[in-house]
Formats: structure tokens, C-alpha cells, sequence
């Protein structure tokens, strides 16, 4: 799961919720500067992954909001401090794309609003590209970070299928004790730390906060998107039919989707790619400052 490298918001940015027509969403947001109509700031909206929050992208919000974005990040259906129902069918991954659909409605896009750059992490990456396949017209451009053209590879499908059974027979707590454990047994699941920030070990007060946030987590919503996670199928030639700029960005290093699968991924989409050095699965908490600074790059190329 990522970690947030801090957990103060700036100056910059509030947390409260978002109201759509599908419900309110918990958003940490760096607004509009006061700024409205066709003068407004471009806004791109981050959806966490699979196990994640809007607090993985805490680290983007002041440098892009320097960059002249409006960031939203959010917690989606079932995440953390957004909460849902208590049913698997609610977290059809259908159902999640239209609630980001709703939250770029939300934001002015559609109607003759300006559309929004739209990024996904990981799991978010596979429903960013659902809400992009039922309608590109909200959006202004697609950024998949960390994520692949389809299902994870074997080894995390069989760490997702070992979790997925777990929460079939514990509760959230139990489930995030033997976690915990499994991470700090040597060599746990045979895994390396994904990158020099993961190695360096983490602070007492995000460690509390991760705990906090798996136990505000929906189970449901675990274990449908796990199974997507697990099941997803390539669906890349459908989406490079899309007149929608791409934009594939990675760490040096992922075991979720290898980097050479993403290589090619961007190539079959016509993609601007971007490698973010020193980084595994999560660059945007790993080394924001380069992640911000490359998204930056691409969406002022969207935006004229």
C-alpha cells in the first residue's frame, strides 16, 4: 500500500466533502484561486488505488498547485473517509467509473464546462480508464500511474488472492495484524522493499494513520476490487481508439505491472512515458517533487 511521505495538508489545499450526483466524496482540493469561467485553472483529479487514499497524493498538491492546477484527490466508493454500502455489487467497477464521471461533473466538466485532467494510481489507473471508455468527453487528458493494461501480475495475484481469503475468515483488524506481520517477517512473501523511501522505514504517526485508514475501509469494496485487480483484461486497443491524450508514468521499478509491460503499454497507446527514478509502485509519495513536476510538463501540453 502506498505512504504518504506526511500527512499536514498545505496551505494551499482543504479537506471537506464533494457533493456529486452520486453522493458525496471525501476530497482534499487546492480550489480555483478565486479564479472562475474560462480564466479558471485547469483541474486534474487523482483517484488512490487499491488499498489507498486521497493522502497518497499529499506530497503533488502544493507543487502543482504552484504549477497553476486546481488538484482534487480523492477518496473513491468504499475508501477511507468517503464510506459506502456494505455490498459487493456497489463496487462493480461500472458503478465506480460513473462515481468518477459524477465527481468531474462536479468539478465543471461537461455541459460546456472545461473537461479535467484525469489521473488514476494502480487499481485507480484501471478505473480511470473505465470512466474514460464510457465517454471521453469530461476529460481532457488520461495519466495511468503504476498501472497496466490488464490484471497484476502472478506474484501480486496471489498476494490479492491470499488477502481476499484472509478477509473471508477475519475481521479488518485481525486481517491488518497478520499484514503487519507478514511485512516484517524476513524476506516476507519474498519481496524487496519497492525503493529507498519504503526501505527507510515509517514514521509512527503514518503508521497509525495506515492503520486507521484499512480499518475505515469498506471490506466489500476490497474484495470486489481485488478481484479486478486480479481479472482485469487488456483493454488498451479500445482505449487508443480514444482521441485523448495519454500519458503512461511508472517507477524505475513495480511488481504490480512490470516496467517493460508498461513500456509497451505506452507504445500501443501512442503515450508520452515517464520514468520516475528511485521509485517502485507509488512515485507520487516516493519522490513527488519529480512525479508533480512531470505531470505538470504533460497537462500544460494538453492545456495549450
Amino acid at each position: 500500500m502506498s505512504r504518504p511521505p506526511f500527512l499536514t495538508l498545505p496551505p494551499c489545499a482543504r479537506a471537506y466533502r464533494l457533493a456529486t450526483e452520486r453522493g458525496e466524496f471525501a476530497v482534499h482540493d487546492t480550489g480555483d484561486g478565486g479564479a472562475a469561467g474560462p480564466g479558471a485553472r485547469p483541474v486534474a483529479l487523482l483517484l488512490p488505488g487499491f488499498t489507498g487514499s486521497k493522502e497518497d497524493f499529499i506530497g503533488l498538491l502544493e507543487p502543482l498547485d504552484a504549477a497553476g492546477f486546481r488538484v482534487v484527490a480523492v477518496d473513491g466508493r468504499g475508501q477511507f473517509e468517503s464510506g459506502g454500502p456494505r455490498a459487493e455489487a456497489a463496487y462493480a467497477q461500472e458503478e465506480l467509473a460513473r462515481d468518477v464521471r459524477a465527481l468531474a461533473a462536479a468539478l465543471g466538466a461537461g455541459a460546456g464546462g472545461r473537461p479535467v485532467h484525469l489521473l488514476g494510481h494502480s487499481l485507480g489507473g484501471l478505473v480511470a480508464r473505465a470512466a474514460v471508455l464510457l465517454g471521453p468527453e469530461p476529460f481532457a487528458s488520461l495519466t495511468v500511474l503504476s498501472s497496466g493494461p490488464g490484471a497484476v501480475s502472478a506474484s501480486q495475484q496471489h498476494r490479492v488472492e491470499l488477502l481476499l481469503g484472509a478477509l473471508s475468515s477475519m475481521g479488518m483488524a485481525q486481517v491488518w495484524e497478520a499484514m503487519r506481520a507478514l511485512d516484517q517477517s524476513p524476506g516476507a512473501a519474498g519481496q524487496a522493499p519497492y525503493s529507498e523511501a519504503e526501505a527507510a522505514g515509517t514514521p509512527a504517526e503514518v503508521e497509525e494513520f495506515l492503520r486507521r485508514r484499512w480499518l475505515s475501509t469498506v471490506p466489500e469494496q476490497l474484495v470486489a476490487t481485488g478481484r479486478q485487480l486480479r481479472e482485469e483484461p487488456d483493454r488498451v486497443t479500445e482505449l487508443a481508439g480514444l482521441a485523448l491524450p495519454f500519458h503512461v508514468v511508472s517507477g524505475a521499478e513495480d511488481d504490480a505491472w512490470p516496467v517493460p509491460q508498461l513500456d509497451a503499454m505506452a507504445r500501443r497507446l501512442g503515450a508520452r512515458r515517464t520514468v520516475v527514478p528511485g521509485t517502485g509502485h507509488s512515485p507520487n509519495a516516493e519522490r513527488p517533487g519529480e512525479t508533480a513536476r512531470a505531470l505538470a510538463r504533460f497537462w500544460r501540453t494538453v492545456s495549450g
